[in-house]
């Protein structure tokens, strides 16, 4: 049985019953759930304060579970980042514990990568939240069948491949290196700091929410311009929803930022990730080598599967790849 920590790294939990309540969902999946002990603290708008939410880091980092879940983002760990033992949690991701979780978790996963030895490249898991996720009440949605498959896939060893539907335009295209990327507004904000990773080669994958097309683009831009998009070998984005319009934007759309952004680099930018803050996301191994395929309007992007032994995967979950 994988061993599983649900801590709270970042925004506060204003109640406990989702927390509860997906500790108890997780437990039938097959994982022996563990809540630390900070993981209900409260500081203003933040999991507990900075010291408190520091220390849960390093507390799981050296119990080494087989996973550590965030349980939501929000904003935090941006305070954290250069109070870090990075050497320690490094540490605990060779040990086999995978990090996850998505917004907020993208500065902690980009961190890993940043500060590890040249040659190596530690694998962190861009994918659910506990409370967003399986937290939700049924009256709320319940949880989500392909994310919640395609975490248990993931979390076994056996997920190797996710396949999604792109625009036109990208046929035949192949691309291979380094899978990275996250939040696009948490990611951009790490440029120049010691916790931005110099990934060259790459396949960059970004979502955010709630921003305006506009702002999407001036983050992009930031990207392009600090030549950052020019050094991938792709960019995938995800999604990018819950942003209002505005009667200013006169037929200027998220599609119009995209194109502007498309017009100044010469690296490929797909759309139809189905990863961010949506309902459905699956799972992508931050930090492993990836190759991207495109056939169409079909595009797959795989790596190497672990296929190390674990009994989740006998637990009848285990399915086919394309979620």
């Amino acid at each position: 049985m994988s061993s599983l920590t649900l801590y709270t790294p970042a925004g506060v939990l204003a109640q406990a019953q989702p927390l509860k309540r997906a500790a108890k969902r997780l437990g039938a999946l097959g994982f022996e759930v563990s809540i630390d002990e900070a993981a209900l603290a409260k500081h203003q708008r933040f999991g507990g304060d900075d010291e408190t939410r520091l220390a849960a880091l390093h507390r799981i980092a050296k119990a080494k579970p087989d996973v550590a879940l965030a349980s939501r983002g929000g904003y935090g760990l941006t305070r954290l980042l250069d109070g870090i033992d990075w050497k320690l949690m490094l540490k605990s991701v060779e040990r086999g514990t995978r990090w996850v979780g998505q917004s907020d978790l993208s500065s902690l996963q980009l961190g890993l990568l940043a500060h590890a030895k040249s040659g190596h490249s530690p694998v962190s898991w861009a994918g659910p939240l506990a409370c967003d996720d399986f937290g939700r009440s049924e009256e709320e949605g319940g949880v989500d069948e392909v994310t919640r498959d395609c975490f248990v896939e993931a979390m076994s060893g056996a997920l190797e491949a996710i396949g999604f539907r792109t625009e036109a335009g990208f046929e035949e295209l192949e691309a291979r290196g380094t899978l990275w990327g996250g939040n696009l507004c948490v990611l951009t904000s790490l440029l120049g700091t010691p916790h931005f990773p110099q990934i060259k080669g790459g396949i960059l994958f970004l979502e955010d929410v709630n921003e305006h097309p506009y702002r999407v683009e001036r983050m992009l831009l930031q990207l392009q311009q600090a030549g950052v998009l020019g050094a991938q070998k792709a960019v995938l984005l995800g999604d990018f929803g819950g942003w209002r319009k505005s009667p200013l934007d006169r037929g200027y759309t998220l599609k119009s930022a995209i194109e502007a952004v498309r017009s100044r680099t010469k690296t490929p930018i797909l759309t139809g990730l189905p990863f961010g803050h949506v309902r459905t996301k699956v799972c992508l191994p931050i930090g492993a080598t990836a190759e991207l395929y495109v056939q169409g309007r079909n595009a797959i992007v795989g790596w190497a599967a672990e296929h190390h032994h674990d009994p989740l995967r006998e637990h009848g979950h285990e399915h086919g790849h394309g979620h």
